[in-house]
């Protein structure tokens, strides 16, 4: 069964130069290159109101680009009989708290066994709602809330909401370091230069704003609770790395683990095990995208961040007259 789709959005300044072909690619990745080219070339893809059939058409950043086309159902994602943790479901949305390890779109590495994959067993209508309904993402080690949209409708609904900063998105993490007091981090983030699997904050980069604030305070460490105004590819990661408060664990925008002076042989364990990035999707809030209704949803912190998080305090116990 074939969909009408399309697509809008503003080209941004980071593709300064590239052609239409690279721009759109990066602007829609849930599509393939070849997909998006032959749209191009069929005259399915309009700039500034303008239909464009040459892919190597240059642009400067700030265009408006439109996609009107026509796609089949996405057999090319397999359903797949996967566990996934269902806390909230009805006919239009639902929300799941994800585990870590779980990847949420098949990609390169990853052609299978992601939470897509088992959105499309769970409820097989999914096959014709782009993304299979997915409205955001969380990185393959992230824990916590997601929300899905099971109609084309309420996947429309939600995405505007999102871009329109109406869904609200709270986070737990550790960081390393001492910090004193909360605040913001209001930096653009863009692909790294140099290390296109990276992002980094960049002035050519997209408008991105974290807010934090301290909820525990270890030897070493801080507990964290962070809400995003925007929702960046990586964006507390690469925030927090910005400030030089790395979360505890990340393989990418971390470092070392650096336990503090004397700590204990446990948390010194603790610390070099921990090998993802300590973040956890706590809080999700929106309003429903058919019935208006504001809905909240809590997930708990899984076990290992659990842990870690006992640990650190027990250490910071243990050496409270200690002078750090």
């Amino acid at each position: 069964m074939a969909e009408i789709i399309q697509h809008k959005d503003i080209v941004p300044e980071s593709c300064l130069g590239k052609r239409l072909d690279q721009t759109i690619a990066e602007m829609f990745p849930d599509y393939s290159r070849s997909r998006l080219k032959d749209w191009i070339l069929a005259g399915h893809v309009a700039v500034n109101g303008n239909v464009i059939t040459k892919a190597r058409e240059k642009m400067f950043g700030g265009e408006a680009i439109v996609i009107n086309a026509e796609i089949e159902a996405e057999v090319r994602f397999a359903p797949q009989d996967l566990p996934l943790n269902i806390i909230y479901e009805d006919d239009d949305i639902l929300v799941i708290n994800k585990p870590a390890g779980f990847v949420v779109h098949p990609g390169a590495g990853n052609p299978d066994g992601t939470v897509l994959n088992a959105l499309l067993h769970h409820c097989p209508q999914l096959d014709i709602v782009p993304r299979a309904g997915i409205v955001h993402r969380l990185d393959k080690d992230t824990t916590g809330l997601m929300v899905v949209a099971k109609t084309i409708a309420a996947q429309t609904n939600l995405v505007e909401a999102l871009q329109a900063r109406e869904i609200t998105r709270e986070y737990e993490a550790i960081a390393c370091g001492n910090m004193t007091a909360g605040g913001l981090v209001d930096e653009p983030i863009g692909r790294h230069s140099t290390k296109r699997t990276q992002m980094a904050v960049s002035f050519i980069g997209r408008p991105s704003v974290t807010h934090y604030r301290v909820m525990e305070k270890f030897r070493l460490h801080t507990r964290l609770r962070l809400r995003l105004e925007t929702g960046r590819t990586h964006q507390i990661r690469v925030h927090m790395a910005y400030i030089n408060h790395s979360l505890v664990g990340d393989p990418v925008y971390g470092g070392r683990p650096r336990p503090p002076k004397n700590a204990t042989q446990e948390l010194r364990e603790t610390l070099r095990e921990f090998k993802r990035q300590a973040l956890h999707a706590a809080m999700l809030s929106l309003y429903h995208p058919v019935s208006g209704e504001l809905m909240t949803w809590h997930a708990d912190i899984p076990e290992d961040f659990a842990k870690l998080t006992a640990v650190l305090r027990e250490d910071t116990k243990l050496n409270a007259t200690d002078d750090y």
